[in-house]
């Protein structure tokens, strides 16, 4: 009798329960969406740690190996942008970062930047270090590249292997160093274990010079066009979602059409890659073999032969009627096997249809360096852009903002060394199909 007087206070109980929700349902739903997000933000975060402890344990690995005791602990400068990810960067490399380069047995070197343009000048500053890390989106380590290839003894301090750690809004270069995630907390940890295992890869540099400034040095690439225009307006339209990108290329459309941009490109057709220098030390041959031919070479010495002028490579014209012109390296596909070295000139014609306009866009905007099946692509090793007087509007390089004058662009090429991940080098190397 006692079970089933206390089963029958259960069921009574779960009615009430249940006759509550039933009457306040709206309550009931509003109660159900807050702890189910909650449950799920907190799974989150707890998803985030574990990735966090697992890198600290891969990384203590490496901080455990032991050096000799003529080798000094390797020296890392960091440069931070604080106002990178709209201010959280600070807070992400703090927690996901740092604690990896730390226990990875690196003396690390913490600069923070104050305002736009202050990393060109801390890297002129600089002393010697052993590697360089950048902690920011496109646009810090643009500034990092740019202050760096500026300095007087820019040859001997572009071999210093450089870390990218993205935390900006764009990281155009971070899925081509590091495997793709869309977990941020994994990207980032992924991104400061790559520095520690050493790998790295050679990337290309575009010197863009005008007439009147110091040159610009960019990784990915420069657009100037109506698709770069809309790229820049796109986030006025937020309030509408998904669909912001479409309609801000249509709305361009009705503002001014056809949209075109008359240039005038000079450009010489891409260069040989000459073969890389080895990094290993020959090996001394013996005491004997080094005297015969130091004698051989006192009683026959070589002749002397005239150095041969290389001819100069031909320059061509075009004149460009078009929607947009870019000028990009090919960081963003790095073969290594590649036997040419070359930079990538696109050209959109303006006779596009708007419905081809706004489609074409879309697909730009996930991937600004994408040329269309009706766009026209040139390769070359140096280029010149000039430039109509009044109207030329802005350029687009590595995402930052730069007035449109005449410039001369030319590729470094394998000019810098970057810290890549082991499986993403493995994949730079494989033989194309």
């Amino acid at each position: 009798m006692i079970v089933l007087y206390l089963d029958f206070l259960l069921m009574a109980r779960v009615l009430k329960i249940l006759q509550t929700l039933r009457n306040h349902w709206k309550k009931s739903v509003f109660g159900v969406c807050v702890v189910s997000y909650g449950g799920h933000w907190l799974y989150g975060k707890h998803c985030d740690n574990l990735l966090r402890r697992a890198a600290c344990q891969e990384a203590r690995e490496y901080g455990h190996q032991g050096i000799p005791a003529h080798v000094q602990v390797k020296k890392a400068t960091v440069i931070l942008n604080p106002a990178a990810c709209s201010g959280k960067a600070t807070s992400l490399f703090e927690k996901n970062a740092a604690p990896i380069l730390h226990l990875g047995g690196m003396e690390v070197t913490l600069v923070k930047t104050d305002y736009e343009g202050q990393a060109k000048k801390l890297m002129d500053l600089m002393e010697h270090t052993d590697l360089l890390i950048v902690a920011g989106g496109d646009g810090t380590l643009q500034e990092v590249i740019t202050g760096l290839l500026r300095r007087a003894d820019q040859a001997s301090f572009s071999k210093t292997p450089i870390g990218f750690i993205p935390l900006g809004t764009h990281n155009s270069l971070s899925h081509v160093l590091h495997p793709h995630s869309d977990n941020r907390v994994k990207h980032i940890t992924e991104a400061a274990l790559s520095i520690l295992k050493g790998e790295t890869v050679p990337l290309d540099v575009l010197q863009i010079k005008g007439e009147r400034d110091q040159p610009v040095f960019a990784l990915t690439g420069l657009r100037w066009g109506a698709y770069r225009d809309v790229t820049a307006n796109v986030s006025k339209y937020w309030y509408l979602g998904p669909l912001k990108t479409k309609a801000a290329h249509l709305f361009s459309t009705l503002k001014e059409w056809p949209q075109s941009h008359e240039a005038t490109l000079t450009y010489q057709g891409p260069t040989p890659r000459p073969p890389e220098e080895s990094t290993d030390t020959p090996v001394r041959p013996p005491l004997l073999t080094r005297i015969f031919s130091r004698l051989a070479l006192y009683w026959a010495p070589p002749k002397e032969e005239l150095p041969q002028e290389e001819e100069p490579e031909p320059w061509e014209k075009m004149d460009v009627s078009a929607v947009e012109l870019s000028i990009s390296t090919q960081n963003k596909n790095p073969d290594l096997r590649r036997t040419e070295d070359a930079l990538v000139v696109c050209v959109e014609p303006d006779t596009l249809s708007k419905g081809e306009f706004i489609s074409t866009g879309s697909t730009k905007m996930k991937d600004p360096s994408t040329c269309s099946q009706s766009g026209v692509q040139l390769l070359a090793s140096r280029c010149q852009l000039s430039l109509p007087e009044e109207g030329a509007g802005f350029y687009s390089i590595d995402n930052e903002e730069y007035e449109a004058l005449p410039v001369e662009v030319m590729l470094l090429p394998r000019k810098l060394q970057f810290f890549c991940s082991p499986a993403s080098k493995k994949e730079m190397l494989k033989d194309p199909q």
